[in-house]
């Protein structure tokens, strides 16, 4: 089955991505430590945005992203980062190996 990878791009409310990069960090090791369908979860901080943040994700397959879409870590990161964004665009790709 193919890898499948999420790329996204975060818009933090002005003046908050430090505290969102502090939640997403924190977060993001939990993924790591209780998925384990989730195999990379890079976090990226755009050079000439201030208020962005980007992710690049990558889960053994599809079905490993909606278990992490879905689960009780990823509810559990919505009550920190849902307050601290204004906006999310991603972009859903197969891993080519």
């Amino acid at each position: 089955m193919a890898k499948f990878a999420l790329i996204a791009t975060i818009k933090t409310v002005p003046g908050k991505r430090d505290e969102y990069l502090k939640y997403m960090k924190a977060h993001s090791e939990s993924y790591l430590a209780t998925e384990p369908g989730t195999l990379k979860f890079e976090i990226m901080v755009p050079h000439d945005q201030a208020d962005a943040v980007m992710l690049y994700e990558v889960y053994a397959s599809p079905e490993a992203f909606e278990t992490h879409w879905n689960g009780p870590a990823k509810r559990t990161a919505g009550r920190d980062l849902d307050p601290l964004r204004v906006s999310a665009s991603a972009v859903r790709c197969d891993v080519y190996e």
